[in-house]
């Protein structure tokens, strides 16, 4: 399965999450950027509010797209032992990677949430939302972070994601929603068939409007 881009493939996962519309206390999390066009439309289509988790990877250094661990907001850090001892990293390293990272995660923080409190998810269904799973690293650093706050189901929803990853995480929460998981699966990239790249400025609007749309069901006529 290729999907022609985030809106669709937003729209066919909320499809697939049906169970959960038009439930009080359902909150769609998407994980920024690539992440908000797709929940974005999975908060649509299931009448929940919309809302982000920041998360940032901790990328080997000279090869950032591999990750060694990953930051996720309220002070979260995950570290793959593997990766550390199979390449040898120092603490110096990690420490310094995520310093630079916790920069670009509290530059994010301000510029989509602002001001705005954070979400109340204690004994909520937290929807976990992101355009795709390749090692599951950020993923892992959400689900810890949203644990903090003891929701009363979490659920992670992709389109897309690499097969051991997705049961993987199956064992970290209530339930995985993955449309498709092809093999070989390379990377994200590569099932979409317009794939550019998330903008800040199109977070920050995708949350107004989710913001603006959204009406509790207790007063929605």
């Amino acid at each position: 399965m290729v999907f022609k881009n985030r809106t669709i493939a937003g729209q066919m996962l909320a499809r697939e999450l049906a169970e959960y519309a038009n439930t009080t206390n359902v909150i769609v999390l998407a994980l920024p950027r690539g992440g908000v066009p797709v929940g974005f439309e999975v908060a649509q289509g299931l009448n929940a509010p919309l809302d982000v988790l920041v998360v940032r990877k901790l990328g080997v250094p000279e090869q950032e797209e591999l990750a060694m661990g990953a930051i996720a907001s309220g002070g979260v850090r995950i570290i793959n032992e593997h990766i550390i001892n199979l390449m040898n990293i120092s603490e110096e390293t990690i420490a310094r990677v995520a310093a630079q990272e916790e920069r670009e995660l509290e530059r994010r923080e301000l510029l989509y949430r602002g001001d705005r409190p954070d979400p109340e998810l204690e004994g909520h269904i937290v929807i976990l939302v992101d355009d795709g799973l390749a090692t599951g690293a950020t993923m892992w650093a959400a689900v810890a972070s949203v644990r903090r706050h003891h929701p009363a189901t979490m659920v992670i929803a992709v389109p897309v994601g690499a097969a051991a990853t997705c049961q993987e995480l199956q064992t970290a929460v209530n339930q995985v929603v993955c449309l498709a998981t092809p093999e070989p699966f390379y990377s994200v990239g590569l099932w979409y068939e317009h794939f550019p790249q998330t903008t800040d400025e199109q977070v920050r609007d995708l949350l107004r409007q989710a913001e603006t749309s959204y009406q509790p069901l207790s007063i929605r006529t």
